[in-house]
């Protein structure tokens, strides 16, 4: 690969060890002023119910809810000719929403979901757009904003005083400690205390093999989750087999799985004047890494996918986030960024040295074609785990590679499909396989009683066309031959609160429509290289 001389000072995301003191302090998420409830009852009616458990979608039903938990769910016969009698009766004081004609999902589970930073400072403009894209749920992979900052916001989300998804916390593995943790005494006693201030989990990017067993079986000896993003910095000692081994539960994108299915080698094949602080050398090689490793149907293919099956391991693969690498321009057009990404975020995603992922330095056709190779096959053994019995999730990793928030999941979803995945099976990964990634399907995930009232409703069957459920809508042409745009998101509910989405988009636009003109009247797409 040719090389730039460009060496990316501050390594964000992939040192791990100074997360903590790189990032901007992001500003907390306001008092909540939207949402209505919760209800002593809510009763949401006639809704087309397409549940996160594999089943086909069936409707019309009924779907009682008491405070944030669902009562009772009532299948009132035939679309065309419902039994009226089977409605269940509203109680007083009660509410009722007719959702007739609209289609019911359980709330979205985001596996891999930042809040903000530097290039997005601000939680109400990140948690409106996961909300306005039905994402009710998601898991800090990091907590890079503070462990008690984000201990605070999932406090105030779970109580609802914010409008925001409720929320896991995982610590980056050793933020906070006052020294390099060398040893396994030192990675046992950092797990401990990360349990005692109320972590949900760990976040691994590389430490030494003893340290890292270490931490991992102590980590799933206290029953708390454990993430891996296997970088280039650790992965020839220790790849995502050895993880699953000792303890991990889920790894995020795919770094390490390549690895772990050489077969005539140990480490990938790096140029040898590669730099991993360079992010054109590190983005660029990555996208023939799969190039490198063993073919589908392979002994070492199915050897690799049958041990992390076996291990009951989660794959977060976040395929949206690496998308521009593949088509660019694309990525740096598409619709919402004028409306809805902020002028700090879209700064953020321009070729510079300095941010994590911004390595656009002389991107070409030899890169993108290596990289929709490198789909192909990362894509086939996404779909492979899952025929096998694997969990896969929908994770976004958004606010790097102009990936915004909330439009990225829906991404996600559109790239499950590209893999192979049926429509079914894209929403069990995005509801109740999160939801047991994260060790919460006894609470969230499915339409089912007792479970906690989180609910995405739509205008359209997000089935045929995921393309529904962004912001934007999808295009139409009516029978006027004038092109429109689909409704989307009509509401999200979580905990009972019902949320109108398309007025969380409103008070987004606000949100970046404000940052424009605090910036002088900034201008997201501009003549050049903007």
């Amino acid at each position: 690969m040719k090389k730039f001389g460009l060496l990316v000072l501050v390594a964000l995301i992939c040192s791990g060890a100074l997360i903590a003191q790189e990032r901007t302090a992001v500003k907390k998420a306001p008092p909540r002023e939207e949402g209505e409830g919760p209800y002593s009852q809510l009763i949401i009616r006639n809704a087309i119910l397409i549940n996160g458990t594999l089943a086909p979608p069936v409707g019309p039903v009924d779907i009682v809810v008491e405070g944030n938990r669902i009562t009772n769910v009532v299948e009132l016969g035939a679309p065309n000719a419902p039994n009226e009698k089977r409605h269940p009766q509203l109680k007083a004081g009660g509410k009722e929403l007719d959702a007739k004609g609209m289609y019911l999902l359980p709330g979205f589970v985001d596996t891999h979901a930042h809040i903000g930073g530097a290039q997005a400072p601000d939680a109400e403009y990140v948690f409106k757009l996961w909300m306005a894209h039905g994402v009710t749920t998601i898991a800090d992979p990091g907590s890079m904003n503070g462990l008690d900052w984000v201990l605070d916001e999932k406090k105030q989300s779970a109580e609802n005083k914010i409008t925001a998804p409720r929320i896991r916390a995982y610590t980056v593995f050793g933020q906070g400690s006052k020294e390099p943790i060398a040893t396994p005494k030192q990675a046992i006693d950092w797990v401990d205390n990360n349990a005692k201030k109320g972590a949900d989990g760990i976040k691994f990017f590389y430490a030494s093999p003893d340290v890292m067993e270490a931490a991992l079986k102590e980590n799933k000896r206290l029953g708390l989750r454990s993430k891996t993003h296997h970088n280039q910095l650790g992965v020839g000692r220790w790849n995502v087999v050895n993880s699953a081994k000792a303890g991990l539960t889920s790894m995020e994108h795919w770094y390490g799985l390549p690895e772990a299915m050489f077969e005539d080698r140990i480490i990938q094949h790096y140029s040898l004047d590669y730099n991993y602080n360079d992010e054109s050398d590190r983005f660029g090689e990555a996208g023939e890494l799969w190039e490198q490793a063993a073919n589908p149907g392979s002994e070492k293919w199915n050897q690799v996918r049958d041990t992390l099956i076996a291990y009951d391991f989660t794959l977060s693969p976040t395929l949206n986030i690496y998308s521009a690498s593949r088509d660019l321009m694309r990525a740096r057009r598409a619709e919402w960024h004028e409306e809805y990404t902020l002028p700090s975020l879209w700064e953020f995603f321009k070729p510079i040295p300095g941010s994590h992922g911004s390595y656009w330095f002389n991107w070409g056709t030899e890169q993108e074609v290596a990289w929709k190779k490198n789909y192909q096959k990362w894509m086939e053994f996404l779909n492979d785990y899952k025929n096998h019995g694997g969990r896969v999730t929908v994770g976004t990793d958004s606010g790097f590679i102009y990936q915004t928030y909330g439009f990225a999941y829906v991404l996600e979803l559109e790239m499950l499909r590209e893999a192979g995945f049926h429509p079914l099976e894209i929403i069990n990964s995005a509801t109740l396989k999160g939801a047991e990634a994260l060790g919460m399907d006894d609470e969230i995930g499915s339409v089912e009683v007792g479970k906690k009232a989180d609910f995405v409703i739509v205008n359209e069957n997000p089935l045929e066309n995921f393309k529904v459920l962004y912001g934007t809508g999808a295009i139409r042409l009516n029978e006027q031959n004038e092109v429109t745009r689909t409704k989307g998101i009509q509401y999200t509910i979580k905990d009972g609160i019902i949320y109108d989405a398309k007025a969380l988009l409103e008070d987004v636009r606000e949100i970046v429509k404000k940052a424009k003109e605090d910036a002088g009247g900034y201008e997201i797409i501009q003549p050049g290289i903007n």
